[in-house]
């Protein structure tokens, strides 16, 4: 979209004599009817130096792609970023600044917010504030008075996108009776990844006055998520459990709405979302030979080829670029004073905030892993050579379950 005009333009290769660096050219988009897009607040003010972060290849509203790469087709997206997971290379971009309204993927702001800060063992109070959310918007079905596990909240968050869960998980993590602290620790901890053209107001992305974001922040929080190997597990789940309540509320099994998640070949998981306001959304990260992209989308259409096609075709599309060609980098994050869980089991990783029991268990976890490797140690030296330690039993092999087709974001956001 440029100058709120729709362009269509092919698929196309370089020709003979390319130029060395990317082309920047308008952001190729299908017609949408008149009217399809809800009208935006007006965004802030968007200066040069936010523009060339990442390099100045980005600083443009169009598509920065390299030098004989083919343009990706049948895009709706308004903004869109393809990036490696490892070494943050920016292989391709479409309006990488410009601001957008995120809808739910705003989730995995969240995340990587407070998996770092709270026990996924802790459990919970549902208090009636949590439950001030849209009605008819996305819930994983949580009730007033309930309890439950971290652990679960994140799974409702990500599999279901819970809005419920997000405010449960807002409230506790910024430690107050409401969601507002910490909406304002998720704005801080944008600010730290570099992602300072993000404004969340809502925990769960719902909608609100001032909030924005931008494919090129979406990449970097999806960068700082998919880090750690809890949040990888989460977001590959299958399908979890919602335990039953002392009030009589029963336990229910739900599922992951994520559809790529088995029908593209090595996704790693993703996160959608949906409002009126910023159409369809989505981050999602895949595999393949080694190599790990992740995919940021703003502002799609449901037709011709929805979120989901529209991923999958930029997917493919880096997947078939040459792993040193890059059009600019993700930035790295500020040093953390909160003390890293990434990669550790969720039943492993430490409470923060001063939790006293939380930090005691974490000091008895170090000593008897220290113990354990004192014998193992000493088995060796004893010539068990043989000897093996067998892994810890982990959580149930992974059903996959038929699921229906649906629209990917038809519950708000």
């Amino acid at each position: 979209m440029l100058g709120g005009v729709a362009l269509a333009l092919p698929t196309a290769t370089a020709t003979a004599g390319a130029p060395a660096t990317p082309r920047l050219r308008p952001c190729p988009t299908i017609a949408v009817p008149a009217g399809a897009r809800s009208a935006r607040p007006s965004p802030p003010a968007l200066d040069q130096r936010q523009r060339e972060v990442g390099g100045p290849e980005l600083a443009s509203a169009g598509l920065a792609i390299p030098a004989g790469a083919p343009v990706p087709a049948k895009l709706t997206a308004t903004s869109w970023l393809v990036a490696d997971l490892g070494s943050g290379a920016v292989l391709g971009a479409c309006g990488a600044h410009e601001y957008a309204t995120p809808a739910s993927v705003q989730k995995l702001l969240l995340a990587a917010t407070f998996m770092p800060r709270l026990d996924p063992a802790r459990v919970v109070e549902v208090t009636r504030a949590d439950m001030n959310f849209e009605p008819g918007s996305s819930a994983v079905g949580l009730v007033e008075g309930g309890r439950y596990p971290i652990k679960t909240l994140w799974l409702g968050l990500l599999l279901r996108s819970g809005n419920d869960a997000a405010n449960v998980l807002a409230r506790v993590g910024g430690g107050t009776s409401d969601y507002r602290a910490g909406v304002e620790a998720m704005n801080a901890e944008a600010a730290r990844l570099g992602a300072r053209q993000t404004h969340a107001v809502t925990p769960s992305g719902l909608d609100g006055p001032g909030q924005f974001t931008s494919a090129y922040d979406l990449a970097l929080i999806a960068r700082a998520c998919y880090a750690r190997a809890d949040f990888r597990r989460y977001t590959a789940t299958d399908t979890a459990w919602i335990p039953a309540q002392r009030n009589g509320a029963r336990g229910f099994q739900f599922d992951n709405d994520n559809g790529l998640l088995h029908r593209y070949p090595g996704m790693l998981g993703g996160k959608t979302g949906f409002t009126d306001l910023a159409g369809q959304t989505y981050v999602g990260a895949a595999e393949r030979r080694g190599r790990r992209l992740v995919v940021t989308l703003l502002g799609a259409q449901a037709q011709p080829i929805g979120s989901y096609g529209e991923v999958t075709t930029l997917l493919d599309w880096g997947f078939a670029l040459p792993a040193d060609v890059s059009v600019g980098q993700l930035i790295e994050p500020e040093p953390s004073d909160t003390p890293s869980t990434a990669g550790l089991s969720p039943q492993a990783a430490p409470a923060a905030g001063g939790a006293q029991t939380a930090t005691s268990s974490s000091a008895r976890r170090i000593g008897l892993a220290a113990g354990a490797a004192a014998l193992l140690v000493a088995l060796a030296a004893f010539g068990w050579a043989r000897a093996r330690v067998r892994p810890a039993a982990g959580e149930r092999r992974r059903r996959r379950f038929a699921r229906r087709d649906r629209d990917p974001d038809g519950d708000r956001s």
